[in-house]
């Protein structure tokens, strides 16, 4: 039998296996067993896992490993697949950050990949020109330099081992040859005003006749694209590995494609140039971490809210989560109330390290959690916003006040529309990649003949200037992508993600306790009915709190509903399986063996071997 027939048996035989609810046992804490029924199995592998937003993204990123590639060139090539088959979520001008466990030196990095404002774009020209708002979640002035094609590089620079044609083979094609539209991704683009409002877009997504599902879409200005970074790698294959890389990174940054970015924008009314693109670069950082209880978490540390979780982590360790029950009333309401306090720190101390010093020596200490712990009421909510004097807790004192950005009138909106791929390989290397163009299809305008759109993420910035997020040219706004890496024993233990908005930490915490405090398999944990609220400053212009609020999945059941509306949570009940679009690989530390989930709300898949 030859390698692509066994790659087909294995692809048919997981697609087979998604189609069957399995059950296992959980042992409820303080309550006899019970059966958990999940709609998907457990994906099993020995050798790599893959979890991804879309079914082909994962299945080109399990390819990718089969034939020889490691987690970082299936991650860029499952990326690339995503950015056609979620492209409403994602796409190559998307901002990310990544985080990477890199099993020759045995160390977790970060690497921030998030998009950076034009050099244009000031707190006083948007006072001049636009009244003091921020365009929300759409137009050119809403943008930031994309940051995907330099993660790209640096995963295939640094750590991987295949080329920029090799990884970008399978998107180039499926963008050229086309593709059936699943529901989503047909429905999105139908459904949006911005594609149909400029006229380069409209060209890529409505040219081609109806858009409806299993009708087949192209973008094969989106393939040149891509062809145009293969091509120049091909002409400097000479000059050797490493710059031959550089080469087709620099055609996007330095070359015809950001002089034809840089052209757009200036002719439609942005703020972008060509210098925005040439001095843009993505970074390889430290990320911060906890302990909590004996598992090492890690988060990317500048420019993202990831660390949020971290801080609520924290929070909760003082808590027997165990003893309090699964999903029991005292369970959330601990939960909700340490995430309050926990944003409440996101929204006065993290930003772009660039910009900013951020007290993580405190934000990350037990004391201060032991601290900030005390103001949790076990039987009220908390209708307040209430951050805290991290900076007291380290060794650089305090420091100048810093203004936060808190709102309770308007419409900000929480979410967000992002993707997510997790990869692990053969070598135990693991990465956890979010890309993101924050609300659907970014901008909404296709930059000139060039395929694709600009994130939005400009929107998140604050106009007040001496606030942590405070717009300043050439500074990253900190985003809501965030994603999980988690050792244990110094041994790589988890990649966990979530699309969302504001609440993409929440997922991850969530998903993380149900393995770690209820032992949890990775698909249960998943599945497993959730909670979320918007009670502090959203992410997004106009940055509304809405205080007390909270939302349950109508699968937590009615008599916990009514206890967290006793304890004064302004309680919002939505669908059985609407708060979550989740993804996460578990390595066993016993037998090796690898633990693929995918979150059945969407449309996940995992595949392992």
């Amino acid at each position: 039998m030859t390698s692509t027939h066994r790659f087909g048996l294995r692809i048919y035989s997981c697609r087979i296996a998604c189609l069957f609810w399995c059950w296992t046992p959980i042992a409820a804490y303080g309550a006899a067993e019970v059966d958990v029924v999940t709609k998907r199995p457990v994906i099993h592998g020995k050798q790599y896992a893959v979890s991804s937003m879309k079914p082909l993204a994962s299945l080109v990123a399990e390819r990718i490993l089969h034939s020889g590639g490691n987690a970082f060139d299936a991650a860029v090539a499952g990326q690339a697949v995503l950015s056609l088959v979620d492209a409403g979520n994602n796409g190559i001008g998307s901002d990310a950050v990544l985080l990477v466990y890199d099993s020759r030196s045995r160390k977790v990095f970060s690497v921030n990949a998030e998009g950076t404002a034009p050099r244009l774009a000031t707190i006083e020209w948007y006072q001049a020109n636009q009244d003091g708002k921020l365009p929300n979640s759409e137009g050119l002035l809403s943008g930031t330099v994309p940051g995907v094609v330099d993660a790209w590089y640096i995963l295939l620079d640094r750590w991987g081992k295949l080329s920029f044609g090799e990884v970008l083979a399978p998107a180039i094609g499926i963008a050229e040859r086309g593709f059936p539209l699943g529901e989503n991704l047909a429905k999105d683009i139908s459904s949006s005003k911005k594609l149909r409002k400029y006229p380069s877009s409209a060209k890529v997504y409505f040219d081609q006749g109806d858009v409806k599902s299993g009708s087949i879409f192209k973008n094969p200005a989106l393939a040149q694209t891509l062809r145009k970074l293969v091509d120049a790698e091909s002409a400097n294959a000479n000059k050797g590995r490493h710059e031959a890389l550089r080469a087709a990174r620099d055609r996007f940054y330095k070359g015809d494609i950001a002089r034809e970015m840089a052209q757009f924008s200036q002719e439609n009314g942005g703020l972008f140039r060509y210098e925005d693109f040439a001095e843009y670069t993505a970074k390889v950082e430290m990320p911060v971490s906890i302990n909590y209880r004996g598992y090492e978490v890690f988060k990317n540390p500048s420019a993202t809210q990831g660390p949020t979780e971290l801080f609520a982590l924290n929070l909760l360790e003082g808590y027997d989560l165990r003893a309090l029950g699964h999903n029991s009333a005292e369970f959330i309401h601990v939960c909700i109330e340490a995430v309050k306090l926990a944003f409440a720190d996101r929204e006065k101390y993290l930003g772009d390290m660039d910009f900013i010093k951020i007290p993580y020596e405190g934000l990350l200490s037990k004391d201060y959690a032991r601290d900030r712990r005390k103001l949790i009421d076990p039987l009220k909510a908390s209708l307040e916003f209430r951050p805290g004097t991290a900076e007291a807790y380290g060794s650089g004192g305090t420091s100048a006040p810093r203004k936060v950005d808190v709102n309770t009138t308007g419409n900000s909106d929480h979410e967000g529309d992002t993707s997510y791929i997790a990869v692990i390989d053969g070598d135990r290397n693991m990465i956890s990649f979010t890309p993101s163009l924050h609300s659907g299809f970014g901008t909404g305008v296709v930059m000139g003949d060039l395929g694709f759109t600009l994130n939005c993420r400009g929107d998140y910035f604050s106009l007040k200037p001496a606030h942590a997020n405070a717009l300043v040219p050439g500074k990253r706004p900190r985003s809501t992508l965030q994603g999980t890496l988690v050792m244990k024993d110094k041994q790589p233990h988890m990649v966990l993600g979530s699309p969302g908005g504001d609440d993409q930490c929440l997922r991850t915490m969530q998903t993380f306790l149900n393995i770690v405090e209820f032992s949890m398999n990775v698909q249960q944990a998943i599945e497993s009915p959730r909670w979320s609220t918007r009670s502090f400053p959203a992410s997004q212009f106009p940055h509304t709190m809405y205080p007390g609020e909270i939302s349950v999945e109508d699968r937590i059941p009615n008599s916990v509903q009514a206890a967290l509306q006793k304890r004064k949570h302004k309680l919002k009940v939505v669908g059985g399986w609407s708060l979550g679009s989740n993804a996460a690989i578990v390595v066993d530390l016993k037998t090796g063996v690898l633990h693929a989930g995918a979150d059945p709300r969407v449309e996940a898949y995992a595949s392992a071997w």
